[in-house]
């Protein structure tokens, strides 16, 4: 298996963190921005959206994170990361889903602004808004975290891997935050998973 990607991309370590929880063996190469490539016919000829990552898994190509989540899960996980239950499953989709759909743009504004953004550049009147909105965003969260270990019940699943990626990233920018004492015990169990610590956990650039 071969994975392209840099490894300080939110979307590159869901793969590589969901690819160490399935036990894989795997190489990775440097790909995007500092690194470039993605902008090279090699590359957009596997991944016509010229972003990272792109999982090559024996002449099999996956692009997409949460694609790429989901498929390592399936075939390498099925019964754990992947739930045989429908139900439970489906709760394992809908988390991926609002990362996508609900939580990454606030997360982006303030990732970017604080991190990315040199201070005398930085809109903090953004900032401070969207990290507002990601203190109700993670509420949410929060209230259906609720009497359960993980986002989809007892143990961890797919679900909880792109969500969880952003969750470190929401305790380590410093922004004001709600206290949210079911997201903070959930952020603590993924911070003792090796995999979580190794791919996650190194200093945000």
């Amino acid at each position: 298996m071969k994975i392209w990607g840099r490894a300080n991309s939110i979307n590159v370590m869901k793969v590589l963190w969901c690819a160490d929880e399935c036990g894989l063996k795997y190489d990775r190469e440097n790909v995007g921005l500092q690194f470039g490539g993605n902008d090279q016919k090699w590359y957009l000829d596997m991944n016509p959206n010229g972003v990272v990552p792109t999982i090559d898994d024996g002449g099999r190509i996956i692009w997409e994170s949460n694609s790429c989540v989901r498929y390592l899960a399936a075939r390498y996980a099925a019964g754990t990361l992947w739930p045989n239950d429908p139900g439970q499953r489906s709760e394992a989709d809908r988390w991926m889903d609002w990362q996508l759909s609900t939580l990454s743009e606030a997360m982006r504004v303030i990732f970017w602004g604080l991190v990315r953004t040199p201070p005398e550049k930085r809109d903090m009147a953004a900032i401070k808004k969207a990290a507002a909105d990601a203190g109700k965003l993670w509420g949410r969260l929060d209230q259906k975290l609720a009497g359960r270990q993980y986002v989809a019940g007892g143990h961890l699943t797919m679900g909880d891997i792109p969500v969880g990626c952003f969750v470190h990233r929401w305790y380590a920018l410093d922004v004001e935050r709600p206290d949210l004492k079911n997201v903070k015990a959930w952020y603590e169990r993924l911070k003792a998973r090796p995999a979580y610590a190794k791919h996650v956990m190194p200093p945000l650039t």
